[in-house]
């Protein structure tokens, strides 16, 4: 695909305090004929009245009439994209310049790239819960499917929506999503790309990710119990990806 069109898909919910830095270092990357859809979930802070400060034609907002999560808001705003590769983006970090090409270019190629991210303060990696270590993906063409399914299992594998594109063409594998999908899009999308052979990683980081206590998602690690739901929901989010690859190739 030459010179692939990007559409950055953001979901928002009370986002005021941080979100004009994401936004300016996202339309510092952009294009002319770049998009940026972005889906309120009901926010009742001033993160609307911000983002009709933007006078850019290529910022899209769409408001959910009620709240219904960041998962359901960032499947909202898939669907309303019109780039040939999709780029998905939190309401609170920095991107890296050079991220919209690295990212577009290797989606278009592979299917799903996934890059890594730097922590904004400290400008170092995250650590894995497991093991303390630099919680790194490793570059290459296509990652071992069985190594990184059991990764994604374990809950080693930092495969993180802020840090991920999507051709156009796989958001028939990846959407809609599960029904009982209520967290962890992002592991969902590694999952099936990762099962469809269309996985690609980047060693470099493409964002700068910003920790607070407000954020949605937290690398902290979790108790016992939600553990072992978060295990469970990862082995049928494998069966989910194996049947509709099933069903593709049924299709023809």
């Amino acid at each position: 695909m030459q010179d692939p069109s990007v559409s950055v898909c953001m979901a928002t919910y009370n986002g005021a305090e941080y979100l004009r830095d994401q936004l300016d270092s996202i339309l510092a990357e952009l294009r002319p004929d770049d998009q940026v859809v972005v889906v309120d979930d009901a926010s009742t802070d001033g993160t609307v009245a911000l983002l009709e400060t933007y006078r850019d034609v290529r910022i899209e907002v769409h408001r959910n009439p009620q709240n219904l999560g960041y998962v359901k808001s960032f499947e909202r705003a898939l669907s309303l994209a019109d780039g040939d590769v999709l780029l998905l983006s939190d309401q609170d970090d920095v991107w890296v310049p050079g991220r919209r090409d690295a990212l577009a270019d290797a989606a278009a190629e592979f299917g799903v790239a996934a890059s890594n991210l730097l922590l904004l303060d400290s400008r170092a990696p995250l650590r894995s819960p497991l093991t303390g270590r630099p919680w790194l993906l490793h570059g290459g063409a296509t990652p071992r499917k069985l190594h990184t399914a059991l990764l994604i299992l374990a809950g080693n594998a930092p495969y993180f929506g802020c840090a991920m594109a999507i051709r156009r063409d796989i958001l028939a594998l990846v959407t809609p999503f599960p029904e009982d999908l209520r967290e962890s899009h992002d592991l969902w999308i590694a999952t099936a790309a990762n099962r469809a052979g269309a996985l690609t990683h980047l060693d470099q980081a493409t964002v700068l990710r910003r920790v607070h206590d407000s954020n949605a998602s937290t690398s902290r690690p979790r108790g016992l119990a939600a553990a072992l739901r978060s295990r469970l929901l990862l082995v049928r989010l494998w069966r989910e990806a194996g049947r509709r690859l099933r069903a593709r190739a049924d299709r023809g």
